[in-house]
């Protein structure tokens, strides 16, 4: 009985004490809100509606009228560096930068705001150094991602690699992929200059950070091919299958050079055919089709393909077919066989295309690193019209 009047008791001056801070709350609120200029309120409405022009005009008013509001500043450095107005974005967050009374948190904030700001301007070199000023700070990991993409627009790929080997999630090998390109940048260097001790030191180290690294078992074939090593070179680039055999169309050409260099082309050619037959592709069939024309002849060639086409029926391959079938055909069908060939060439050229997986920025070469989006071994090597006939 003493329990129950103890809680009647207590309860109500609960309820007073949750009211009285709730009003508190409510009149600070309101205090605060009014506190700021309209023109606040009327940006903040068109960043909603997605006018972000008439925002920053807001906002401007809004910062000229209250000048102390930082975030206002902040949200103002933004806007204009979205727009590409980067002059004005660098001078906002300057300004921040040197208003007195700016808290730590703040200030770093202003540092990093522009820093992106110089990234986006292609100022790499003021970029970077605000971003070495942020490392270990409270900003350290966002000041490592963005020194990372300038390494990469730099081509610095030694910083690059340091720059990776130090990301927080380093141990559970996200940045593998990334580290091991790095290396086979390097190696591609190397090899360019003749530092061929050099290049194979790199290639294994990018395999040994990812061992799927098809480029680097790719260019331990160059580079094997290119000092007169032509069976290490087979050996190197027949591991890819093993790899990742969506890639060995890659290798397809150099492979079949080493081969006709070594006087076995039918050897190659058999190799090839294998290939095609468990990984069918339109660049691994115009480089067997092209092997065929040169060691068995047109008909031999015309056969590879229409036995393919059927196999996998699309334009490319028909455009191929006919381009085949010309070469087999009486001199008297070919110029309307050619004029069939031109009509569908003209519209296979628009879908021979490599796509990126991240972005789906198109290109007609293959490329290791992404234009579109930055993304290392985004673009699988097959031309578009295959992705868009797989189930």
């Amino acid at each position: 009985m003493e329990i129950e009047l103890w809680w009647l008791l207590v309860l109500p001056i609960f309820f007073v004490l949750g009211w009285i801070a709730a009003r508190i709350d409510i009149k600070q609120l309101l205090k605060e809100s009014r506190a700021l200029p309209r023109s606040y309120f009327k940006g903040l409405n068109f960043l909603l509606n997605e006018q972000p022009d008439q925002a920053i005009e807001a906002f401007i008013e809004a910062a000229r009228v209250d000048p102390e509001t930082i975030e206002l500043h902040f949200a103002l450095g933004s806007l204009f560096r979205r727009r590409g107005e980067t002059d004005r974005a660098i001078r906002v967050h300057q300004n921040l930068i040197e208003r007195d009374g700016l808290s730590d948190r703040q200030r770093l904030h202003a540092l990093s705001e522009l820093g992106q700001d110089y990234l986006k301007a292609g100022l790499l070199d003021r970029a970077e150094d605000i971003f070495l000023k942020l490392r270990d700070t409270d900003r350290d990991e966002e000041a490592l991602k963005n020194l990372l993409e300038i390494y990469q627009q730099e081509k610095e790929w030694a910083k690059a690699i340091a720059v990776a080997e130090s990301m927080p999630d380093h141990a559970d090998h996200v940045w593998q992929k990334e580290i091991a390109e790095f290396r086979c940048e390097l190696a591609a260097n190397a090899m360019i200059d003749g530092r061929h001790d050099d290049a194979r030191r790199l290639l294994d180290e990018a395999l040994a950070a990812n061992r799927k690294c098809v480029r680097a078992t790719l260019l331990l074939g160059e580079l094997a091919a290119k000092v007169g090593a032509g069976d290490t070179a087979i050996e190197h680039w027949k591991r890819i299958e093993q790899q990742n055999p969506a890639y060995v169309s890659l290798a397809a050409e150099k492979l079949m050079a080493v081969f006709i260099q070594q006087g076995r082309m039918e050897q190659g050619i058999e190799l090839l055919r294998g290939w095609l037959e468990r990984h069918p592709s339109l660049d691994l069939l115009e480089a067997v089709f092209r092997a065929e024309l040169d060691n068995e002849g047109p008909a031999a060639a015309y056969t590879l393909v229409r036995e393919e086409l059927r196999r996998n029926p699309t334009l490319l391959g028909l455009d191929k077919f006919l381009e085949a079938q010309i070469l087999v055909s009486p001199p008297e069908r070919r110029a309307d066989l050619e004029l069939i060939k031109n009509l569908i060439h003209n519209h296979t050229r628009r879908v021979a295309r490599y796509r990126c997986d991240a972005c789906g920025f198109k290109a007609r070469q293959f490329y290791w690193r992404c234009p579109g989006c930055g993304g290392w071994e985004t673009y699988p090597p097959k031309r578009t019209e295959e992705f868009d006939i797989s189930p």
